[in-house]
């Protein structure tokens, strides 16, 4: 059965969503109201003291840069620092959330996220080779080739990190969610001892290096990192939305699915696939950010429901947003220095898990 065909084994909608169909529909608009909204804010936040009105004043300009020098400065500064920052934020976002999303539609689990899979882990230790043992092989090749290779190594430590996992958990044509997430769990585990013993050899230089990276930044954005990214993003944001009817009836159980229809294991591997390239995309452009995964698609789930079909563009537009403000935060609050972006998601995510594991404890001893 075609992925195309899947569409057509959704279940009622009143099956999952109730009377929240069009509150997720109105949620999605507002969402995309939010998230120009803040890309607007985006533009203009920073050390050049540009307001909004400001910002947007300089977009016919960037066309035209014949003016004064002033606005020449003011179009420069936003095309080729804060647009493709923003953008940058925007896709890596809505690629984080949305792998949430699958995964804990997957796994049947809330607090599923895309570092479940191995996926960071092998790209750390990829980027950390490279970053302690690429120096004198990196050397002579062009700088357009030794600007991609952080990235390039990265994207695929986190491929082959996932493909390892899921050749681990597949026997007899099917695939154990259960085995995944321990391969998964082991994986990430091997992978973060190699990169303690590559530290361990690294000097001072690569060491801080490593930890910057390690830290996630979208400091680095570039148009030649969107040129790259966008492409593999948007080709991930268009398979997923295939699978919503499949993982709502995952949501029901594996044989409950099979019976309704849903060719579960065709699922599982464009799932996992997908995540993979989202997430391992997002670490190589932006470093390894956590906690976007988690958190926005369980408070969607919570204010919406689980239906797939509207949860899926909901997180995209959420997750963008959160981590365009994340972003903003990280370049106004120590001004004119920068704040690691993996520190302010971390702040905003590890308190969240944590209500989520008391809430979860609460409800099991009531």
């Amino acid at each position: 059965m075609t992925m195309p065909a899947l569409a057509a084994h959704a279940l009622p909608q009143g099956r999952f969503a109730g009377d929240r169909t069009r509150l997720g529909a109105a949620v999605i608009l507002c969402l995309a109201a939010g998230l120009l909204a803040v890309a607007v804010l985006s533009i203009s936040a920073g050390a050049s003291g540009f307001t909004p009105a400001r910002a947007l004043a300089t977009l016919p300009q960037i066309l035209d840069r014949s003016g004064s020098a002033a606005p020449a400065r003011d179009a420069l500064i936003v095309l080729d620092i804060r647009l493709p920052r923003t953008l940058l934020g925007m896709v890596v976002g809505a690629a984080l959330a949305v792998s949430g999303c699958v995964l804990q539609g997957f796994f049947r689990n809330p607090l599923a996220d895309p570092t479940i899979v191995g996926v960071s882990g092998g790209a750390a230790l990829a980027a950390v080779i490279v970053i302690v043992g690429g120096g004198a092989v990196l050397a002579p090749l062009p700088d357009a080739i030794r600007v991609l290779a952080l990235p390039l190594a990265a994207f695929a430590g986190a491929l082959v990190s996932t493909v390892t996992v899921y050749r681990l958990a597949t026997g007899g044509g099917r695939t154990s969610v259960a085995t995944l997430l321990l391969a998964g769990i082991g994986i990430a585990a091997l992978a973060n001892a190699g990169v303690g013993l590559t530290i361990f050899m690294s000097d001072d230089a690569q060491l801080r290096d490593f930890t910057f990276w390690s830290l996630g930044s979208l400091g680095g954005a570039t148009w030649g990192k969107l040129a790259v990214a966008v492409p593999l993003f948007g080709a991930v944001l268009a398979v997923l939305p295939r699978l919503a009817a499949g993982l709502d009836a995952l949501l029901l159980g594996e044989t409950e699915a099979h019976y309704l229809g849903i060719p579960v294991e065709a699922v599982k591997r464009i799932a996992i696939a997908a995540v993979a390239a989202a997430v391992g995309g997002a670490v190589a452009v932006a470093g390894p950010i956590g906690f976007v995964g988690l958190v926005v698609p369980h408070l969607l789930r919570l204010a919406i429901g689980p239906l797939h079909r509207l949860l899926l563009p909901a997180c995209a537009l959420a997750g963008a947003s959160l981590l365009v403000l994340a972003d903003i935060v990280c370049r106004t609050i120590v001004a004119p220095a920068e704040l690691p972006i993996g520190i302010v998601t971390a702040l905003i995510g590890a308190p969240f898990f944590l209500w989520l594991l008391l809430r979860r404890r609460a409800l099991v001893e009531s």
